[in-house]
């Protein structure tokens, strides 16, 4: 008997594309309850003769070719109570079909991603609750974290005694910043930042923006936003590979230690031309932590006499075990880097 209901339920969900369970009742030649149907339904599923979905109150199933009829969105919100990060995903997973086929390099991808920014949101917003949400857009996986807490660039910037929320982002992207040294390492944003294709935070007026489609990393002022919003995107046939990303900061390959990091030189000029000392002081704060130390000069003109002596002859003397690694600078730069490095080296012969 259960195996023709069977049937007759695929049958059913053949002919009306997507139903739900009491679209299932309704059409089955012999009453069952709703409780018998779901079960089977469940057993269905769980068999791999169907797909389902939750869409607002319901579940709908089809036949897993039709898959594409459910939804590829799903949102939560959730109590900021006791939560574990990596079981929200689970269940996320199970009402979400167009999660269950992706490659591995892009599940642990997603894993490592999600769970990272819903921990930053459960540790550290004091939000009492949090809106998740994530979808299928194009071709692109991507979530977001929300919440309605003390917002990630105004805690960092409290808590470190900074000036401004733009110097709280400066840090942000530096790596190794967090406000709970004792339990966090300040990696979760860094390196989340750098797998994905797409890396949005907008928190309190604030929007950090990394594309790497155009290659570039924005900073701007938007509306004022209450808490934090992060957006993370990926491709759905990426072959990104975490590994490849943890090992790109690794001043030795295979050392399974953050000591690298790439700082964009851009993000300090506030619009001048002339970066002053004083700004590259701010540059260099905790940059002391790393080993290698990449400044990247793209799309600087030129530099003052200023700056190259505080980087690369007063900060590269006081910490000689650090190289600092300058990239894509032009002549003007280069010179002026060059001119620094050599007074350095006349310091130390004159000592």
């Amino acid at each position: 008997m259960t195996t023709d209901t069977s049937q007759q339920i695929l049958d059913t969900i053949k002919r009306l594309k997507k139903a739900s369970v009491q679209d299932i009742v309704s059409n089955l030649p012999e009453k069952k309850s709703r409780q018998w149907v779901s079960t089977l339904l469940n057993k269905l599923a769980d068999e791999g003769k169907l797909s389902r979905a939750r869409l607002g109150k319901h579940a709908f199933y089809v036949l897993p070719q039709n898959k594409d009829l459910l939804t590829k969105r799903v949102v939560k919100s959730l109590e900021n109570k006791a939560l574990q990060e990596d079981r929200v995903l689970e269940e996320l997973k199970r009402t979400a079909p167009f999660l269950r086929d992706m490659e591995e390099n892009v599940d642990s991808i997603l894993f490592y991603a999600f769970t990272e920014m819903l921990n930053n949101a459960i540790e550290h917003s004091k939000s009492k609750t949090i809106d998740v949400k994530i979808e299928k857009v194009d071709n692109r996986i991507a979530f977001e974290v929300v919440d309605k807490g003390i917002g990630a660039f105004r805690n960092i910037k409290n808590k470190k005694k900074l000036s401004s929320e733009l110097e709280a982002i400066q840090e942000l992207l530096k790596g190794k910043t967090t406000t709970l040294p004792h339990s966090h390492t300040g990696e979760g944003i860094f390196f989340t930042s750098k797998i994905a294709d797409i890396f949005i935070l907008d928190s309190y007026g604030y929007r950090l923006r990394i594309d790497k489609f155009v290659k570039d990393i924005f900073i701007e002022e938007i509306d004022n936003t209450t808490g934090t919003r992060v957006r993370f995107e990926l491709m759905e046939n990426s072959d990104k590979h975490l590994n490849d990303i943890f090992e790109q900061y690794q001043s030795k390959p295979g050392s399974y230690s953050f000591d690298k990091t790439h700082v964009y030189i851009k993000l300090y000029t506030a619009g001048t031309i002339y970066i002053s000392r004083s700004q590259a002081r701010r540059l260099l704060v905790n940059l002391d932590k790393f080993k290698v130390v990449v400044l990247n000069f793209e799309g600087i003109k030129t530099i003052g006499q200023a700056f190259a002596d505080e980087v690369f002859r007063v900060f590269a003397t006081r910490h000689p075990n650090i190289e600092i690694k300058p990239t894509n600078t032009n002549d003007t730069v280069s010179f002026m880097i060059d001119r620094a490095k050599k007074n350095a080296q006349l310091s130390l012969v004159e000592e």
